[in-house]
């Protein structure tokens, strides 16, 4: 499952993100990748413990959490702290899977990663290249957002970031441990909440909508790991 998540920010709030970002000093990107993903990693990052990190991941995850499309498709048990990317002068990802489970540094706290989120902070014509590709059932997607837009898909993926051969790339990432590990069963369960809104919607007060709520709590109860 693939989820776009428009307007995390506004185009204006993203691009002030953006310039306090782009000011930031910036470390190897291999300091947070795995002995597989870090053969293939050529990129920059903020720190873990860098106060603009902690602060920007700290707004990211309030923005989300009063974000109802993103707590139905993610149901989030647990969040890691959003991390901060930078793609430039031909700088790429290659083809990996992210950790299946990651610590949160300075904690005994961890995270399996169910889902991974990229949200874009640069507009997708101030630079070329940079595409985020994700291999799902249907071949590779690819991937390219305007700024202030999220991108939610299975930790499981087979993904890449494409090089980067003009402008600069700067970007949030982070991953989830959802309520629900498996992919199939988030998705069904967001279908139904979606339909679910959508009948309130168009046929308030209707004894469907009592009792599709209850099959879909049943669902969640059933499949819930917490």
């Amino acid at each position: 499952m693939l989820i776009q998540i428009a307007k995390v920010f506004s185009a204006d709030e993203a691009a002030t993100l953006r310039q306090r970002l782009e000011a930031a000093d910036w470390v190897d990107g291999k300091v947070t990748a795995g002995h597989q993903s870090a053969a293939v990693k050529h990129n920059r990052q903020l720190s873990e413990r860098h106060p603009l990190a902690q602060e920007l991941g700290d707004l990211i995850l309030q923005r989300l959490s009063g974000n109802n499309l993103f707590m139905s498709a993610a149901l989030p048990r647990k969040i890691f702290p959003p991390l901060f990317n930078r793609y430039e002068g031909g700088e790429a990802f290659g083809y990996h899977v992210d950790n299946a489970v990651r610590g949160i540094a300075g904690t005994a706290e961890r995270v399996r990663t169910d889902l991974s989120a990229t949200l874009f902070f640069s507009e997708p014509d101030a630079y070329d290249g940079g595409e985020l590709v994700i291999d799902d059932t249907y071949g590779p997607r690819t991937v390219k957002l305007p700024a202030g837009h999220m991108v939610l898909y299975p930790g499981t993926s087979l993904h890449k970031v494409n090089p980067v051969t003009r402008g600069a790339r700067i970007s949030s990432f982070f991953w989830m441990q959802s309520l629900v590990r498996e992919d199939s069963q988030r998705a069904l369960l967001l279908d139904m909440d979606v339909a679910i809104q959508r009948l309130n919607q168009d046929a308030q007060g209707h004894p469907s909508i009592v009792q599709l709520t209850g099959i879909y709590h049943n669902l969640l109860r059933r499949w819930a790991d917490v």
